[in-house]
């Protein structure tokens, strides 16, 4: 009887093992056969970390190879959240070392992954507080930051690049396909506590390339020096200097206000990044009346002799009255432009005709955009004569009536010191790869031809006259002669009517005017309490025009030096 009782039980014993031996193979061959895939891929995640390997962001240079925009290593903090002992913990600690919101922490710390980012690029005191904690289940990643070394010294121009190095603005957004490279990447094996053993499969990132820009740094910084200076004088809503290489199209300074630090966008005001000098259209006033001396010397309807009757400061065109800041009488054509006549320029329109007026209006470049590659560039508004009114004839050449940006005026003035030929603006002289090796070049480009030269001659005399007998006297230097034109616009307000006290005053001139070197936009948008282009814009002209000359005259006597230098080797 025991040994019967005995039997059964064992029998009992084996079966249930038997049973829990089927079942295990059961379950092994549904994780072999359903599961594997899924728990491979667990394991990888465990084991094997993919990190992506980010390429150097290709550097901003002036003309003179001097760096604008760099990237410098930077470290990333991350977190493998499922080795914390004490989550709270950590959260506290990383709180009280980095600044960073609780709220923010906790959702990422009580993630249940392997690896997630906590704050990319972080600064090398940041980083150092958070080694000094010792926390298990941190690391560090190596990156690049984008850094801007002369802070807001042509920010709106360069842009800026985001915490992936990707280009958000101005040259940075532009250029991006160039300066941004190919990523990398690498797996790494890792251990069951999760620490980096060894680098199981590589690919090196491909670094992006250069730009080498026309900017000289030098000149940049004098015209934003003396920006600034005018724009905190005289309380200005706005500002834009350009200075252009005539001969060439090059922009060598372009500057804005109010701007901003790139190194820190997030901080600044949206609208301080905007590029003024391309995007900001505005009537030019009495700048614009280059245009109208232009067409009637080049069609040879009137010579500098010819004399007009300015009507004493007072003169009808059609139902408006058209008035002169100082009423004058009898003027002759040279002096109509250098006192800025707005009568007698009405009636050297009105002897041409709108056709003629738009023609060289459009052939100046007016009306559309430049060309430069750069973004943000607008094409402003030069009406078609089939849409002028009859009070236009007594506008549009005197600058109202139509819609202009600062890069355009100093494209107008660039072709008449370039003996009348229009060349296309470029800031981008070269991109080249990190072993220096040019990628593509940019020559200078040829747009069209807009006077003869015999022409431009005579409106550089006249200019000249303008500083020095006429509206632009403070822009004159003594070192040698200047050629230029004022202009005072009255604002539009939003009834349409023009305003008595919205102002923008500009200067527009190139010098030395023999042989030009520079030409120079200078715009100030609603200054106080003076607003007059004479009084406001020609004096940043001239302490822009003397510094930047005596920089060129020896940066080419250095040139010289070292050529001659070379041959006698």
């Amino acid at each position: 009887m025991h040994i019967g009782i005995s039997h059964r039980r064992f029998r009992a014993v084996i079966f249930i093992f038997l049973f829990f031996f089927v079942l295990c193979i059961l379950r092994l061959l549904y994780i072999q056969l359903f599961k594997s895939s899924y728990l491979s891929h667990i394991a990888s995640q465990q084991h094997n970390l993919y990190i992506e390997l980010e390429p150097l962001r290709g550097a901003i240079y002036d003309r003179n190879l001097k760096p604008l925009a760099v990237n410098l290593p930077s470290d990333s903090l991350y977190a493998s959240s499922r080795q914390f002992k004490n989550k709270e913990k950590v959260i506290l600690q990383l709180v009280d070392a980095l600044g960073l919101d609780y709220s923010y922490l906790k959702g990422r710390i009580y993630r249940n992954k392997a690896f997630v980012w906590l704050v990319r690029k972080l600064s090398w005191e940041q980083a150092e507080k958070i080694r000094q904690l010792k926390i298990e289940g941190l690391g560090f990643i190596r990156e690049s930051k984008r850094s801007y070394p002369n802070k807001n010294l042509a920010a709106q121009t360069i842009g800026f690049a985001g915490l992936d190095n990707v280009g958000l603005e101005g040259l940075e957004l532009y250029y991006n396909e160039y300066l941004k490279g190919t990523s990398g990447w690498t797996v790494m094996l890792r251990d069951a506590k999760q620490n980096k053993l060894l680098s199981q499969n590589l690919l090196l990132p491909k670094d992006g390339s250069e730009l080498i820009l026309t900017i000289d740094e030098f000149i940049q910084f004098v015209a934003e020096r003396e920006l600034e200076r005018v724009y905190k004088i005289f309380k200005a809503k706005g500002a834009s200097v350009i200075i252009l290489n005539p001969k060439t199209g090059e922009i060598l300074a372009m500057a804005n206000r109010p701007t901003y630090d790139p190194n820190h966008p997030q901080v600044s005001n949206v609208d301080f990044r905007r590029n003024r000098a391309l995007c900001d259209m505005f009537e030019p006033g009495s700048v614009f009346k280059i245009v109208a001396a232009s067409a009637a010397l080049e069609e040879g309807r009137f010579n500098e002799s010819d004399r007009f009757f300015c009507e004493n400061g007072s003169y009808r065109v059609a139902n408006h009255i058209l008035h002169d800041h100082h009423a004058h009488g009898w003027l002759t054509f040279a002096q109509v432009f250098s006192e800025s006549s707005n009568i007698g320029t009405t009636k050297i329109a009105q002897g041409l005709g709108p056709d003629i007026i738009y023609r060289y209006a459009a052939s100046f470049g007016f009306g559309r955009q430049s060309g430069l590659d750069m973004p943000g560039e607008i094409s402003g508004v030069l009406k078609e004569p089939k849409d002028w009114s009859k009070t236009t004839i007594g506008a549009v050449p005197i600058g109202h009536e139509v819609g202009v940006t600062a890069l355009q005026l100093a494209c107008a003035i660039s072709s008449i010191a370039n003996d009348g030929i229009l060349m296309r603006p470029s800031i981008v002289k070269a991109i080249q790869d990190t072993q220096g090796e040019i990628i593509k070049e940019y020559k200078p480009e040829e747009v069209r031809r807009v006077i003869s030269s015999k022409t431009a001659k005579r409106i550089k005399d006249i200019l000249v006259l303008a500083t020095e007998e006429g509206t632009g006297k403070l822009a004159r230097v003594s070192d040698f002669k200047v050629a230029g034109k004022t202009g005072t616009a009255q604002k539009i307000e939003p009834d349409g009517s023009y305003s008595h006290s919205r102002y923008i005053a500009s200067f527009i001139g190139f010098a030395p005017a023999e042989q030009p070197l520079v030409a120079v936009v200078v715009t100030v948008d609603e200054p106080r309490p003076y607003y007059f282009g004479g009084v406001v814009a020609a004096p940043v002209f001239k302490r822009i025009v003397q510094d930047v000359v005596k920089y060129l005259k020896l940066q080419r006597n250095n040139d010289a030096i070292s050529e001659i230098a070379k041959k006698t080797r």
